[in-house]
């Protein structure tokens, strides 16, 4: 038995599940999820145990019965989607619904949706259970989720992370962005989903361990002309620079806590 990642969505999040070892990267297989069956693709193999891990199981590969059927729900679901906007929209919900989702064995249909507040959205989940004669749940997602599911273009010029290859968002905080010393403007440190840019958390670890010992702007230190007070600081390369009297000299800090001057 192997564990695999399998995914359900172009730029979606990848889920483990215990599978023979003959599966490969790229086959489409059914899965058994908490909401009943799935079509999904492998676009992993995970070194670990699956002996020592309680996953669901890999049930078989899709056949292209299988791939007919996953596309027309695909269909159904923009058609589902469509209705589930036109009934919120007469229900007058302040709510902006992502996508719609059915099972693979149509057990279940899941509405996304963000809102600014909480919604009451119960007579809306029974006109749609009236409907499609089907569980239906209706899920709020946030920011990240709805730049996740719309995908773009982010501050660097590439693709967003969260759409390319994040399987999972970690909490970012503002800790992050002063650790770098970076200017603590909106414009700059967050991302087109309105929330900190996500990768400020990809050199946070050394950024933290770089600054050990550091002086922060307009600290006074000692250099060999002097004190001086820090104007600048170079975290990643532990350099700073001070200013003493109208004399401006560079200060090389060696390993966390060990200070030395040039």
């Amino acid at each position: 038995m192997k564990v695999f990642s399998v995914i359900f969505k172009l730029n979606g999040k990848g889920y483990y599940f215990n599978g023979e070892d003959n599966y490969s990267v790229d086959d489409k297989v059914i899965v058994e999820t908490e909401r009943g069956l799935q079509y999904g693709k492998i676009n992993k193999i995970i070194e670990e145990d699956a002996k020592n891990n309680i996953y669901k199981s890999i049930i078989r590969l899709a056949t292209k019965e299988d791939e007919k059927t996953y596309h027309k729900i695909q269909k159904e679901n923009i058609e589902a989607l469509k209705k589930c906007k036109e009934i919120a929209k007469k229900l007058e919900l302040n709510m902006n619904i992502l996508n719609a989702d059915w099972t693979f064995d149509k057990n279940q249909l899941m509405f996304s949706f963000v809102a600014d507040e909480r919604i009451d959205f119960r007579e809306l989940a029974k006109k749609l259970a009236s409907i499609y004669r089907t569980r239906i749940e209706l899920r709020q997602v946030g920011a990240r989720d709805k730049a996740k599911e719309v995908d773009g273009i982010g501050v660097c010029g590439q693709r967003l992370c969260c759409a390319r290859f994040l399987d999972h968002i970690d909490a970012i905080s503002m800790n992050m962005a002063k650790n770098q010393n970076l200017a603590l403007n909106p414009s700059k440190i967050n991302g087109v989903c309105g929330r900190l840019l996500c990768c400020l958390q990809y050199e946070d670890e050394n950024y933290v361990a770089c600054s050990k010992g550091m002086p922060s702007i307009g600290d006074t230190i000692k250099t060999s002309s002097g004190e001086g007070k820090v104007i600048s600081v170079d975290i990643l390369n532990r350099k700073c620079k001070a200013i003493v009297g109208s004399i401006k000299e560079e200060v090389e800090f060696g390993k966390p806590n060990e200070r030395s001057s040039k």
